[in-house]
């Protein structure tokens, strides 16, 4: 005989009997429904996420093609930079003043080699022009690290330009004028990065920047000729590694230092090809005035003759 276990419930209504086979299936019927609502509710939530997750793939890709194209017109935009920054030379408005005051003359843009006779320069001009203008390794290490124009920043990682050439120094390496001059700053300059700076002033409107220093051998005022030491290299400034970085400005521009480096005796005429916006005919012929120019000495005696003669008179 099959036992049979019954449960009877008793309110103010009467009393209910229940037997426990109804009860296990009321729960189970309970149970399955509950799962059936988690289990849609779990599909729906799953598809809201799907969906949720094409569309967040979706504007990831739109953004990526957004930036390669804006990359594109990045670059499009450093080359036209670069481009009118090669044209426009960094002129300022004291250009034209400054080149007057030093004897130069507005001139046009003919080709350089059709204007200047190089063959006709004496052994003397060639030797004075070299010694007044930068020219030659401002180290005895000829190693480029660096070169001239634009670039990625090794320190900053942005594309920005560089307006000079880095050369490989160790520390302490002794660094040289390129031309003769008169320091113009010799200090920390840290607003632009440049570290230990040595600035030196030559004729004719050059000028030559030298950074990254360890320790000075020259202090403001000082004449300095071509040759002679004027710092040792280091890392000062902002930098990744000891270097020392090599700048050449004519009347405020900027100008590539890598047809200077070797720019030499024996390669005499090179500079003349390369570096179109110095007006090297009107420097050259500064050079032959003041080469020929009579020297006029006034000695002692002569000055005591003189002034004896206006006595009388």
């Amino acid at each position: 005989m099959r036992q049979k276990f019954t449960v009877t419930i008793t309110d103010f209504r009467g009393s209910r009997q229940y037997s426990l086979h109804q009860l296990v299936r009321t729960f189970a019927l309970v149970f399955v429904l509950a799962l059936v609502l988690v289990l849609g509710a779990g599909s729906s939530l799953i598809v809201w996420l799907h969906q949720e997750a094409s569309a967040l793939e979706e504007r990831r890709d739109t953004a990526m093609q957004e930036y390669a194209r804006l990359q594109e017109v990045n670059g499009a935009l450093i080359e036209t930079v670069e481009q009118k920054n090669d044209q426009l030379d960094y002129v300022t408005t004291e250009l034209g003043e400054i080149e007057s005051l030093i004897g130069l003359q507005p001139g046009g843009d003919e080709a350089i080699a059709a204007r200047l006779d190089t063959a006709s320069h004496t052994a003397l001009e060639r030797t004075t022009f070299l010694q007044n203008v930068p020219s030659g390794y401002p180290m005895r290490d000829r190693g480029v690290t660096s070169d001239y124009g634009w670039r990625t920043h090794p320190v900053h990682g942005e594309r920005r330009f560089h307006p000079g050439i880095d050369l490989r120094a160790p520390v302490g390496t002794p660094v040289i004028s390129t031309a003769d001059g008169v320091i113009e700053y010799a200090g920390y300059h840290g607003d632009s990065g440049y570290g230990n700076l040595v600035i030196v002033n030559h004729n004719f409107g050059f000028r030559t920047y030298y950074a990254h220093l360890d320790e000075f051998e020259v202090e403001p005022g000082d004449f300095v000729r071509k040759g002679e030491v004027i710092a040792s290299s280091g890392e000062s400034g902002v930098t990744d590694g000891p270097h020392l970085h090599y700048e050449i400005w004519h009347i405020q521009r900027r100008l590539d230092p890598t047809a200077f480096l070797d720019w030499s005796l024996s390669d005499y005429e090179s500079i003349f090809e390369e570096k179109g916006r110095v007006k090297w005919d009107e420097l050259l012929n500064a050079v032959r005035m003041r080469l020929n120019a009579p020297v006029h000495r006034l000695t002692m005696r002569d000055s005591q003759i003189r002034s004896t003669a206006d006595a009388a008179d």
